[in-house]
């Protein structure tokens, strides 16, 4: 890096940054509106089929139709479902008189929690391996620590987990059990950070700025350290079991050099996931929320678009009907590097203060010995 705010602020060329000639190509990102995101996972199928990530599990984690749980190495794309008893700001939903509410009950999540509280990396695991159960590992104390760790009830064998229904939500119990309802549906993936915390951390060079602004792993140069995993303010990043080497999102490097969208934002069959130069994605964003604050929907926020945020904005941001954390994002990521400045500034001026108590004490001592 060689130019100004190189470790943290706005960054106006990344790639310029990174030592590409002045003639490379505009910076490119995602726009991801998650209003009409509609959940029908295309992207995460695009995303495996086009870059041959293998499935990374076939589990029920019991949050309603989301059983991907969590990006991961062998899930780039991440299809979040959270299910809320409210409607969006002043809509009506034209459910007046309707049963509405939830999709399923409360059983699947009563067999999942105590499992995954057991689990050895607890909820960062989530959908990124199967879950042992007593039954799995034949042995009865699974379970019994398991259910020691949540007073949640165990479910038995072959119970029904209340699958989620295509059926009207609360028929069972009549109009007079309505509640408001909204699904809020969002598709994750790597954010592309102006300051990329992993690129940064990567002692081999296996990650790597492109010239299209993007981050991207190298596997045959990734040595499995992990310590991009830690440096990820978003948790992103993420080892394969198999070999241990690191997996990421690549923005679909290879389609950009053929002048291709990425699978993901091709397949989108409503354009919530949106590819373009990322300049004109933040014009974008800007219009549709303020479409969004005149239509009565003022809970609509920007997430990642902002470059002076922790991370000098995101080149995948997105358009949010709720705080970040009910979507699973940090509040207020920030990079790593962002307090080396300072950390340097005070290391050095320790080891100064400590150079001149020595200096200090050698004066001292001999002018007490010439005495």
């Amino acid at each position: 890096m060689t130019g100004q705010n190189s470790l943290s602020g706005p960054l106006a060329d990344p790639a310029g940054d990174a030592g590409y000639a002045e003639s490379h190509p505009p910076r490119v990102g995602f726009f991801t509106d998650t209003s009409i995101c509609i959940g029908c996972k295309a992207c995460e199928v695009a995303c495996k089929t086009w870059n041959a990530v293998p499935e990374d599990g076939l589990d029920l984690l019991g949050m309603s139709f989301d059983n991907t749980g969590s990006l991961g190495a062998n899930s780039w794309r991440h299809v979040a479902f959270v299910e809320q008893p409210r409607s969006t700001g002043s809509q009506d939903p034209g459910l007046a008189g309707l049963p509405t509410g939830p999709s399923g009950t409360h059983l699947m999540q009563e067999a999942v929690e105590p499992l995954l509280r057991a689990a050895p990396r607890g909820g960062s695991g989530l959908g990124t391996e199967p879950l042992s159960t007593a039954h799995d590992r034949g042995a009865p104390d699974v379970a019994a620590a398991a259910q020691a760790l949540a007073p949640a009830p165990t479910v038995a064998p072959g119970q029904d987990l209340g699958m989620p229904s295509f059926t009207k939500p609360g028929d069972g119990t009549g109009a007079e059990g309505r509640t408001s309802f909204r699904w809020l549906m969002a598709s994750d993936v790597c954010k592309h950070c102006t300051h990329a915390g992993c690129l940064d951390v990567c002692p081999t060079g296996a990650l790597f700025r492109t010239e299209f602004g993007t981050v991207v792993v190298q596997q045959d140069i990734c040595n499995g350290c992990g310590y991009c995993v830690s440096g990820c303010p978003y948790g992103v990043i993420d080892r394969r079991p198999h070999d241990g080497r690191a997996q990421k999102c690549t923005l679909c490097y290879d389609r950009l050099h053929d002048g291709m969208e990425p699978a993901c934002a091709q397949a989108c069959p409503t354009q919530s996931i949106q590819f373009g130069e990322l300049d004109e994605l933040r014009e974008r964003a800007d219009r549709r929320l303020a479409q969004l604050h005149e239509l009565g929907v003022p809970e609509a926020r920007l997430y990642g678009h902002d470059p002076n945020d922790g991370v000098g904005g995101d080149g995948a941001f997105f358009l949010l009907l709720d705080e970040p954390e009910v979507y699973g994002l940090p509040p207020d990521p920030h990079v790593p590097t962002r307090d080396a400045p300072s950390m340097w500034r005070r290391a050095g001026a320790a080891g100064a203060a400590f150079l001149l108590a020595g200096i200090g004490a050698f004066v001292s001592g001999a002018i007490g010995g010439r005495r």
